[in-house]
């Protein structure tokens, strides 16, 4: 991929910009808006990555080699799996946008996190990543204030009709808390500033202040993600995350006290008040979406009904039929169960199965050693991913591109986390030469490149159309606007 420094440098530069344009896309008024620039950005920043990964890994042999033999069996028999299900559905309209999109994304993160720790770089960029991640969110957290301060004095009650700003739904906001909340308190536990006390304030203030956010708008997918993600790794490293547990414990303190404040003590002193959110004890109708899902993943069982077909089969429960209708069944597993099969459910249990022994032989190397810091780095990105796989189980956390853009570069840190390092630029005898090398990944770049551009003209078209029937859409049917792969996502339709 990239070469040692100069791959942090790229993967940081990629990161700041993506975290910018997830968090202030209202500031920088993107042309197409933040749902489509995002998912745009996405298609081409996984689609580069992916590229880069696997050119590297045909010109270095040897990288190759081992790469062959710790992630990419795995990641592959995945990757290809999105396309191989679809295949059989070809001759439908956009068949392709989908899954080419999850088949870069895994690739990309998987892969980019394994060349980083193949250069030793793991813990370098993970650790300027949490700077990226608490400085962004905390400059996003305390703009809120101004955001509270005009709403209040315009005698607005419902704050969550501007809280959290500059997302389309809370829910995109909520995925992009379940990501971050866990690795902020490492940004003052590992790294250059975490003696620096005026940083340690400023990143309470902003982590509290993403609590109150999250308070405000009750995201209980969120909420019981972070705290599943908390719970899974105390108890997984214990007493030795006890910093990072203290850290994350003030922080929560913190957004309690922020709630009191600006949604319990001031609002007294209005005459109209501030309506609170209060945490709903139903499913906010997501059963029947599940049974929906799960039927229809057994209706072509392994090989489910194709990409999209969610967005145009015919019901096949009474109950989804009958209620609300969403762009997606609100479970990422069911939802790829449902038109991929059950077959792309075991290519991705390959990959867990993966990361888990990985993962544990990782955890207890560094039990067994006096690394904190790299134990902490690995407590906390192992918090923020399992909150998300949580989250994906009642939410669109994989669908969404800012939590899709968030989540790729957080799954490349902790790949890069729990794969053995070392260091490929001194190998001494390569199995391919010179000459040999270059015209392998010569050739496909060439291709990869075609496939790349072919896919992204397609992504592209598919854009063009949706914009063209959102029109008649919003004029014939009542459904609202339902976001899957683009914000209206309701397109194809039968």
């Amino acid at each position: 991929m990239f070469r040692q420094v100069g791959s942090v440098q790229k993967l940081v530069i990629m990161t700041f910009a993506v975290l910018i344009l997830v968090l202030f896309s209202d500031v920088l008024a993107t042309p197409l808006g933040g749902y489509a620039d995002q998912r745009l950005v996405l298609s081409f920043v996984s689609g580069l990555l992916a590229f880069i990964t696997i050119l590297s890994f045909a010109r270095h042999s040897q990288i190759g080699k081992r790469f062959s033999g710790t992630v990419l069996f795995p990641t592959l028999i995945l990757s290809l799996a999105f396309f191989l299900l679809a295949f059989s559905f070809r001759s439908q309209r956009y068949v392709w946008v989908e899954p080419v999109m999850y088949a870069f994304f895994f690739l990309a993160a998987f892969a980019s996190g394994f060349w980083l720790a193949c250069s030793s770089c793991g813990a370098e960029f993970t650790r300027i990543l949490i700077l990226l991640v608490a400085a962004t969110c905390t400059l996003y957290g305390l703009a809120s204030v101004n955001v509270y301060l005009f709403a209040t004095f315009d005698g607005v009650t419902k704050l969550v009709d501007f809280i959290p700003w500059g997302f389309v739904n809370i829910r995109y906001w909520s995925h992009i808390a379940t990501w971050c909340l866990p690795l902020i308190p490492l940004a003052v536990l590992v790294g250059p500033l975490k003696k620096v006390r005026i940083w340690r304030i400023i990143v309470m203030l902003g982590a509290g202040m993403w609590w109150w956010i999250l308070f405000l708008t009750m995201g209980r997918g969120s909420i019981l993600g972070i705290a599943f993600g908390v719970v899974f790794v105390t108890l997984l490293f214990g007493r030795r995350v006890f910093p990072w547990l203290k850290v994350f414990l003030q922080y929560l303190l913190a957004g309690i006290v922020i709630w009191l404040l600006l949604s319990v003590v001031i609002p007294s002193f209005m005459e109209s008040g501030i309506q609170v959110r209060t945490i709903k004890a139903d499913s906010s109708g997501r059963i029947p979406l599940f049974i929906e899902a799960w039927k229809m993943s057994l209706q072509n069982f392994p090989f489910g009904m194709g990409p999209q077909s969610w967005l145009t089969h015919e019901p096949i429960t009474e109950a989804y039929a009958t209620g609300k209708k969403f762009g997606h069944p609100h479970n990422m597993y069911l939802m790829w169960a449902a038109e991929y099969g059950w077959l792309l459910i075991a290519a991705m249990g390959l990959v867990v199965i993966q990361a888990i022994r990985n993962f544990w032989r990782r955890r207890a190397e560094l039990l067994d050693s006096d690394d904190s810091n790299q134990l902490l780095l690995l407590a906390g990105f192992t918090a923020s991913v399992s909150a998300a796989l949580f989250h994906a189980g009642v939410s669109a956390v994989f669908m969404a591109p800012g939590s899709m853009l968030v989540g790729l570069f957080v799954l490349i840190g902790f790949w890069a986390l729990i794969l053995p390092g070392g260091d490929f630029s001194k190998v001494e005898r390569p199995l391919l030469n010179p000459g040999r090398r270059v015209l392998i990944g010569g050739l496909v770049s060439m291709v990869f490149l075609i496939f790349w551009a072919l896919w992204m003209g397609e992504v592209w078209r598919y854009y063009q159309d949706m914009r063209a029937d959102e029109p008649y859409y919003l004029e014939h049917e009542s459904e609202g606007t339902l976001p899957r792969f683009w914000f209206h996502g309701n397109f194809p339709r039968n």
